[in-house]
């Protein structure tokens, strides 16, 4: 059997090149429903010299591509001029439909990767947004992560003064706010703005001759900063873009904390605390057991080693007598890993993944996308048949893709299959930037673990609790909400965005 540090150094080596898929054995019909989905990926750079923007852009939105599937865009500063190209499809294939990259060559760019949670699927929702001036020249442009809890409140304010939206996103509200306070100067467009808008964000964007980036007060979505050189700095959501472009992580970017460039001292990046005593650190949880690719590191802490541990602790926590550990491609492996370096019990990779599967098939009817799953994951049965067998899920939300993986296991000639969720009871939803069911469709807010075990099939079925998950995490300055429903921000009028 392979060590387990070759099993880790091959399990991160495959992303550099491929995309990172959370839980592979989710159709894409599914992820909607049975899969809590991060909004989107933002990426920024600012250079004072000349860059290959559109290559370097590719790059970084290429590695936060789990970060959202739907759409992708971009928007590069050149010579004074932004320009703006964004459409619906993955980051490679919009990337194809540019038909002249020289165009988007220049000194500053920022992107977007976008998965759906406010505002519907129409093109005019698509980022990076942007502002034009009477010449209709593209004056502001921004990429936002997360969302606001007081979007309507504050686009139907806006309306009254004669703002007109031509988006149904609460992104666009940001943008207008921003674009309505440029007379105070652009950092101070962006501390009127941060004043008034509450919930979750975290902002990249330019002007014609700065570039900015900002966090909301509690930090909930993360926002890294990294450096190519003295003159050159990349914003993005995870710090594999930073290593996609060839960029050194410097920090992460404070809560409240604006960064911006300055006409007047080039290659000079600024700093500005808008409300120091207002600021706090509440990164989301969920960021480092499901949403994050797992080579990435947030607020000092890495992502992959977090995984690890919640494997060694839920060992600690519910341990069982088994014969082989394995885990759901591809966010289950690294806790899996860990639960066999702590319990001793073998892990094996016995889930094979096909590479070479798109995203989604036309199939008519629901058994046969039952198959595609089969598709994209086989067990190799003679390991796993008449074995006792712990397998490691990052969560459960509706449950309907755990029961399909118990069926398979079961169907293989598993002897005795023992469930571990490295999360907690995913038991609310959440309303600051994350996709998740209502709570009449989350199973553990509806089931006792003894029921969702029943249901599931298991020999035996655990979570892993929120206090283990603080001390994994090595505090409680985190937003625990899904797990809570105690939020660092009240969640604002549970209704449609935009009418």
């Amino acid at each position: 059997m392979k060590s387990l540090d070759i099993h880790k150094s091959e399990y991160l080596k495959q992303f550099e090149t491929q995309t990172y898929g959370r839980n592979l054995f989710r159709t894409q019909e599914e992820e909607r429903l049975d899969a809590p989905n991060e909004e989107c990926g933002i990426f920024g750079m600012y250079s004072d010299n000349d860059l290959d923007t559109f290559s370097l852009s590719q790059f970084g939105l290429f590695a936060l591509q789990h970060r959202g599937q739907e759409a992708c865009g971009i928007s590069v500063l050149k010579d004074g001029k932004i320009t703006n190209m964004k459409d619906e499809g993955l980051v490679l294939d919009v990337y194809k439909e540019i038909p002249d990259p020289e165009t988007f060559m220049g000194n500053s760019a920022i992107g977007h990767t976008r998965y759906t949670t406010a505002g519907d699927k129409k093109k005019y929702n698509f980022q990076p947004f942007f502002a034009k001036n009477e010449y209709d020249q593209i004056i502001l442009s921004i990429a936002h992560n997360g969302n606001l809890t007081n979007a309507r409140e504050l686009k139907t304010e806006l309306e009254a003064e004669g703002v007109v939206f031509r988006a149904t996103s609460d992104s666009e509200v940001i943008l207008r706010l921003i674009q309505k306070n440029l007379d105070l100067g652009l950092r101070g467009a962006i501390k009127a703005t941060m004043e008034k808008i509450e919930g979750a964000y975290s902002v990249v964007g330019m002007t014609r001759n700065k570039f900015f980036a900002f966090r909301d007060f509690n930090g909930i979505r993360p926002l890294v900063l990294g450096a190519v050189d003295e003159k050159t700095y990349v914003v993005a959501s995870e710090s594999v873009a930073l290593d996609a472009v060839g960029a050194q992580y410097v920090r992460d970017i404070l809560p409240g904390e604006i960064i911006y460039t300055n006409e007047n001292e080039p290659g000079k990046l600024n700093s500005y605390m808008v409300n120091e005593e207002k600021g706090k650190q509440r990164i989301c949880s969920f960021e480092y057991i499901y949403f994050a690719r797992p080579d990435s590191t947030l607020e000092n802490i890495n992502v992959y080693e977090i995984r690890e541990k919640s494997g060694e602790k839920i060992w600690e926590q519910a341990p069982v007598e088994a014969d082989i550990v394995i885990g759901v491609p591809d966010s289950g492996v690294p806790a899996a890993i860990g639960f066999s370096k702590a319990s001793g019990i073998p892990f094996r990779p016995v889930l094979i993944k096909n590479r070479y599967i798109g995203r989604s098939f036309i199939v008519p009817t629901q058994e046969m996308r039952e198959r595609v799953v089969n598709l994209k994951l086989n067990p190799i049965i003679s390991e796993i048949k008449g074995k006792r067998v712990v397998i490691i899920d990052d969560s459960i939300v509706r449950g309907t893709t755990s029961k399909r993986l118990v069926k398979i296991l079961k169907e293989a000639g598993v002897k005795e299959i023992h469930f571990r969720s490295v999360s907690p009871p995913i038991i609310a939803p959440c309303y600051l930037g994350i996709d998740t069911p209502s709570k009449d469709d989350l199973i553990s807010a509806n089931m006792s673990t003894e029921q969702l075990r029943d249901y599931l099939g298991v020999d035996s079925l655990e979570f892993l609790s929120t206090e283990n998950l603080k001390v994994i995490l090595g505090s409680s300055n985190h937003c625990f909400g899904c797990f809570t429903e105690e939020y660092p921000v009240a969640k604002g009028e549970e209704i449609e965005l935009f009418s």
